[in-house]
């Protein structure tokens, strides 16, 4: 017996206790609904935030299953190659030399041509669906990008809501939160939501590539100047919400967030009211104007075919 084959097994044993105790201890972080939908952002109820983040979340675990299952093959080959082949001592002998392994070969090549393709598939498809637009949305909104802010324009009911940015979001405290959210600040623009009605964003920029993000959402979509992009959704679950850019988009990038409230119909409609007794009737224009002009409607600036950007 090998001198030191009771030492191995000891090292083996405090090893082994050690992998057991920091699993369990993040095991016991986390509860299985997050674990169930891949840490990402959600409720342990499971209930959905949007009629799209199941289908995301679902193709995110998918994913980093397939991946997964990829890695351990390959870990797997790899430390029993390192283990079956390793010098021996006393072995001088160089390992027996071969120029090519023909079904290995073809192997190593057609397996990921094939993970691939698999992998592309699904996320086609999701994609695809994703970004279906039905036309007959219940809800338009039209979201304008702009350095640093948000402007957001209420289509069918003729209204808006312009966003200034926030100079100094490191010193928000829990009073600047949105109804306790993380992430919010009362400072901000608020896009209000109509729960389980499909709503349709048309998202412009007035001057550089922005990217509208809402976490909980699990979707973002960009901002491109002279290029309109669209998506739909409806929204499952009232409350707050933290919104931001999601593209590097100048020095005040960080600043350039905004609040979403998925509301009662009864509650949007009271908050369109409100814009209209503010006087914040008509429709801001997403004409290329770096200025934030934001009191200035659609029909006060010139439009695409005007010569904005």
């Amino acid at each position: 017996m090998h001198p030191h084959t009771p030492r191995r097994r000891r090292w083996q044993l405090v090893t082994g206790a050690a992998l057991a105790a920091s699993v369990a201890l993040l095991a016991s972080g986390c509860s299985p609904d997050k674990v169930k939908r891949g840490f990402l952002p959600g409720y342990d109820d499971g209930k959905q935030v949007t009629d799209q983040t199941a289908r995301i979340t679902h193709l995110w675990n998918g994913s980093w299953i397939a991946l997964l299952v990829v890695g351990v093959i390959t870990w797997g080959l790899m430390i029993w190659c390192i283990a079956a082949y390793r010098k021996r001592k006393g072995d001088d002998a160089l390992p027996i030399q071969t120029r090519y392994h023909m079904p290995l070969e073809i192997m190593y090549t057609v397996v990921p041509i094939v993970a691939i393709l698999v992998l592309f598939f699904y996320t086609n498809r999701d994609v695809t669906e994703i970004k279906k637009v039905s036309g007959t949305p219940d809800v338009t909104i039209g979201v304008i990008g702009k350095q640093w802010s948000w402007d957001f324009n209420y289509v069918d009911e003729d209204v808006h809501e312009a966003g200034v940015m926030a100079q100094d979001v490191g010193s928000l405290t829990k009073d600047d939160l949105v109804d306790g959210a993380k992430g919010t600040d009362k400072a901000m623009p608020t896009l209000y939501l109509p729960v389980g009605k499909k709503v349709l964003f048309n998202l412009t920029t007035r001057d550089v590539a922005h990217s509208f993000w809402v976490p909980a959402f699990l979707y973002k979509e960009d901002l491109i100047p002279g290029h309109p992009n669209s998506f739909e959704m409806t929204p499952l679950r009232e409350g707050t919400y933290a919104g931001k850019c999601a593209e590097l988009c100048g020095e005040w990038h960080s600043s350039m967030l905004f609040n979403v409230k998925v509301v009662s119909e009864q509650e949007y409609q009271q908050h369109i009211e409100d814009l209209r007794a503010a006087g914040q009737t008509g429709l801001l224009s997403d004409a290329y104007d770096r200025s934030q002009n934001d009191g200035e409607t659609a029909g006060n600036l010139p439009t695409d075919s005007e010569g904005g950007q």
